[in-house]
């Protein structure tokens, strides 16, 4: 299992993370953001550290680390897996 470690490198709408993903040997690096409307509908009450690590969570449950987008907004996740904000929600 992959072991993901979310930073926040910035407040604001939107928030900005720096998101690690190891596994093994081999880490890959990603830029997110999240606004304060996606965490309010999406997160269920999370804190945005442990949303954004939920949303890879899902991720990697559908692709490797290796294909998971460098940089991205969360409300893209939707446009590549049409059940992300359903799923997400029940998390």
């Amino acid at each position: 299992m992959a072991d993901v470690t979310v930073t926040r490198i910035a407040e604001g709408n939107p928030m900005r993370f720096d998101v690690a993903v190891r596994d093994g040997d081999a880490t890959t690096e990603h830029h997110v953001t999240v606004s304060e409307a996606d965490l309010e509908r999406l997160g269920a009450g999370r804190s945005p550290e442990a949303f954004v690590r939920d949303c890879f969570a899902f991720l990697l449950e559908r692709e490797p680390k290796e294909s998971i987008l460098r940089s991205f907004d969360v409300d893209t996740i939707g446009r590549y897996f049409p059940d992300f904000e359903r799923e997400i929600a029940d998390r």
